[in-house]
């Protein structure tokens, strides 16, 4: 004979579902009408991408496509990527609206600084990546180029490459928040992070070498600032860490 749960604790779980489900159609709602709005405009999207690379090639120069569907699905999926990254804070939002109950007040006032931070940081190693280091790798490769060779890229191989760069300066750029939040875990102190300042610069120098293409520069571009973001991370994980390490018991 199976034992049945009673209606007032099936409630809860109930309404939590209910609610879960609630801000998953808003978000994918909010996702939607953004990728809508884009759509019209990938093309557009996709030359303003393209232009880092453009303003390096020589006079003539243009981005090919080997693919036959190439045209159309490549500017659909870079819309694809765009809508999620403007969608990104209505998402959040919807995440934190359905956790944010059941934190306690000192975390809720921890969590949300920390994650509209990782939010700003991430944006900022994409502007950083596409203003900063597209050109400059361009025109390093531009340079380099043998003459008689003809720099034509494929565009869905330039939308790959240029994502991936995206990628790798937003996760870099998230560098002091994933500190704060080892410090406020416990898991690492102020003094242990300066102390490691070394270890972490060797580090962030292979990380470097590993996620940019193979040129010094875009490696510095993006070890540098990984460097100043960790001295960032140690000050504010000196700040915040102490009163991190105190829980109230009520929520």
């Amino acid at each position: 004979m199976t034992a049945e749960v009673p209606d007032d604790e099936q409630r809860p779980l109930i309404s939590h579902l209910l609610e879960l489900r609630m801000r998953l159609l808003r978000g994918l709602w909010g996702f939607g009408l953004v990728l809508l709005l884009l759509l019209p405009f990938a093309n557009r999207l996709y030359a303003w991408l393209a232009q880092p690379l453009l303003a390096k090639l020589p006079k003539g120069g243009q981005l090919i496509a080997t693919q036959v569907a190439a045209p159309f699905f490549t500017p659909m999926k870079l819309a694809l990527v765009t809508a999620l990254m403007l969608a990104m804070p209505w998402l959040l939002y919807q995440l934190w609206a359905f956790v944010a109950p059941g934190l306690y007040r000192r975390e809720k006032r921890l969590a949300l600084p920390l994650l509209v931070s990782a939010l700003l940081l991430f944006y900022a190693g994409c502007a950083f990546a596409y203003f900063l280091v597209l050109p400059t790798v361009f025109g390093f490769l531009a340079r380099i180029t043998p003459e008689g060779v003809a720099m034509m890229t494929d565009i869905s191989a330039y939308l790959d490459f240029v994502l991936v760069l995206f990628l790798a300066f937003g996760l870099a750029f998230e560098l002091p928040v994933a500190l704060v939040i080892l410090a406020l875990l416990g898991w690492v102190t102020p003094d242990q992070l300066r102390e490691g300042r070394g270890y972490a610069i060797v580090g962030i120098f292979i990380i470097a070498a590993v996620v940019t293409p193979p040129d010094v520069i875009s490696q510095l571009l993006l070890a540098i600032p990984m460097c100043l973001l960790y001295e960032a991370g140690i000050l504010a994980a000196r700040i915040l860490a102490p009163a991190g390490g105190q829980r109230d018991d009520l929520a």
